[in-house]
């Protein structure tokens, strides 16, 4: 089948311009709605489902009643406590409830956009990447999740000669990283845990495929960069065994990321609230000594 014959359009819920922390140079970072993983820190909670959802700030609310009233389905009702009630059951997506709340409160999380749409507001920033070496990175998320659409961007990108990246978490076939070989410049590989039982508590799945998949990544010779977010309670134990598999491995460029609380937040704004745990933040004095310090553990590991 021809490639633009596929899947034409893609959830997404954020387009973040002049990104500099998703690939070299300025960058436009793409997020894809949809993710297979459950991560329990997660900085993006509003991308675990594919579909659009609602979010509701009570506190902007002005209790008008314009969302209930436009909302054809009758899904939403007033509420004295929580402001409102959502039954998803009937909702249909349309987005009436939220283009009639004149006070924002409302928000709908997530829009379809086709090929063309977002190739068009990629190509806005054309001189910034041509300028700063920089290009553009699909995250979510988990961008390879809608395949097709990803397929066929990136490979428009690479026509332009646009540098290009994929965030991604790697817990999909590898016959899905080969179709997109030919057209991504630089994976953003995501690794969690090292032992399975380990990452099964952390993100809810296996991590045999990611670990895998990985592996043969890294033969293709493509460039990785892995990215490892750190939250002491859960995963800092992992990390010499992680440095070391990656180094067996051939992989060098690993970065650490230090755990935020974003995500808690953006969780309770959901109208299907999702339950965030809360750790603590590591400071920058404190990322940089379990760096050192996974290193001089990892050395220990040697095989």
């Amino acid at each position: 089948m021809c490639l633009d014959n596929k899947q034409t359009t893609a959830i997404i819920f954020n387009i973040q311009r002049f990104s500099v922390f998703d690939g070299p140079g300025v960058r436009t970072a793409v997020f894809f709605k949809g993710c297979n993983l459950r991560c329990r820190w997660c900085h993006n909670p509003e991308s675990y489902e594919k579909r659009p959802q609602l979010a509701f700030d009570k506190q902007k609310c002005i209790g008008c009643g314009s969302c209930v009233e436009n909302c054809p389905g009758g899904c939403l009702l007033p509420d004295p406590g929580r402001g409102l009630v959502y039954d998803r059951r009937n909702c249909r997506d349309c987005g009436s409830c939220t283009r009639g709340c004149y006070a924002r409160a409302l928000s709908r999380i997530g829009y379809e956009i086709t090929a063309e749409e977002l190739m068009e507001e990629l190509l806005e920033e054309l001189p910034y990447y041509r300028e700063s070496g920089g290009g553009v990175t699909f995250s979510g998320g988990e961008c390879m999740l809608q395949l097709d659409f990803l397929e066929k961007v990136l490979r428009r990108l690479k026509e332009k000669g646009i540098h290009t990246a994929v965030d991604t978490a790697g817990n999909v076939p590898f016959e899905d990283f080969e179709r997109i070989l030919p057209y991504t410049d630089l994976f953003l590989y995501d690794m969690k845990a090292f032992h399975e039982e380990v990452h099964r508590e952390l993100t809810g799945v296996s991590n045999e495929r990611i670990k895998d998949n990985l592996v043969r990544l890294a033969r293709t010779g493509k460039d990785i960069r892995i990215r490892i977010p750190v939250v002491e309670e859960l995963n800092a134990s992992e990390l010499p065994f992680m440095k070391r598999f990656l180094w067996d491995n051939g992989i060098r460029d690993i970065e650490l990321l230090a755990y935020h609380r974003m995500g808690v937040g953006k969780g309770d704004l959901l109208l299907e609230p999702i339950v965030q745990e809360s750790f603590r933040e590591l400071r920058a004095e404190e990322m940089e000594e379990y760096n050192s310090s996974s290193d001089r553990a990892a050395h220990l590991l040697r095989r």
